[in-house]
């Protein structure tokens, strides 16, 4: 099994130089797909906070690097959207977000915003004891009742005793804010105008509409709920 991609056919959500050295470290298996960020990569190519992998190795082995509330010591697990990353070393916290070119961006939030993470619930299955089980779209899963649906998105603590909380909730439904995580629409932000169901096989559609009242019609599985009437966008750190 091969531990590293040439740099050259690395995505190009990542943003790194192509022609500084052949190799660079490919993502593991994790709670994102391939095209999420390595760990490593983020710390050395993007950030500057390490200058080499063994210095990239000593950073997570010092647990210095916090993502979703907890330390992080694979240099190859994926970073992707809304994830939160935490140094207490230097007192710093972040949130990874795709822009408007569907480019991977991190973005400095503070602490308080660093306690909380928007997810997309993937889809929820009954358990034992009559209990339902909400899956999330970065591998995570928690326990709720039925008020939550498959496509919605939530907001969930990252901290202490409460951790995974649901704290809000951003129902996926016609009137509420999305952001557009794939396609070549990735990165645009609007709410919902019409939800097109297709027969058979075929994905759904959304049809949303921007700022500038301008629409846009993407699938279903690249949609993220972002907030309800109200829009939640600049809470997040999108730029409309």
């Amino acid at each position: 099994m091969s531990y590293h991609l040439k740099r050259l056919t690395a995505p190009v959500s990542w943003q790194i130089a192509k022609k500084e050295e052949k190799f660079v470290t490919k993502t593991s298996p994790g709670p994102h797909n391939g095209a999420a960020m390595p760990v490593a990569v983020w710390l050395r190519d993007k950030m500057g906070l390490a200058g080499n992998m063994k210095e990239v190795k000593r950073i997570l082995n010092q647990r210095q690097v916090i993502v979703n509330g907890r330390p992080v010591t694979d240099p190859k697990i994926g970073l992707g959207i809304f994830d939160i990353i935490s140094i207490p070393k230097i007192g710093k916290h972040y949130r990874v977000l795709t822009d408007k070119k569907g480019r991977m961006v991190t973005i400095e939030i503070d602490a308080e915003a660093a306690k909380t993470r928007l997810c997309k619930i993937r889809n929820k299955r009954s358990v034992r004891g009559g209990k339902v089980q909400l899956n999330l779209l970065y591998g995570a899963n928690l326990l709720a009742d039925n008020t939550y649906c498959p496509k919605d998105s939530v907001v969930v603590t990252l901290e202490g005793e409460d951790r995974f909380k649901i704290v809000d909730h951003f129902p996926f439904a016609v009137g509420n804010m999305a952001m557009v995580i794939g396609g070549k629409h990735a990165g645009k932000v609007g709410r919902i105008s019409e939800i097109r169901v297709a027969a058979g096989s075929t994905p759904n559609r959304v049809i949303l509409e921007d700022a500038n009242k301008e629409t846009f019609e993407t699938v279903e599985d690249y949609v993220f709920m972002i907030g309800r009437e109200t829009p939640a966008v600049a809470e997040w750190g999108i730029e409309g």
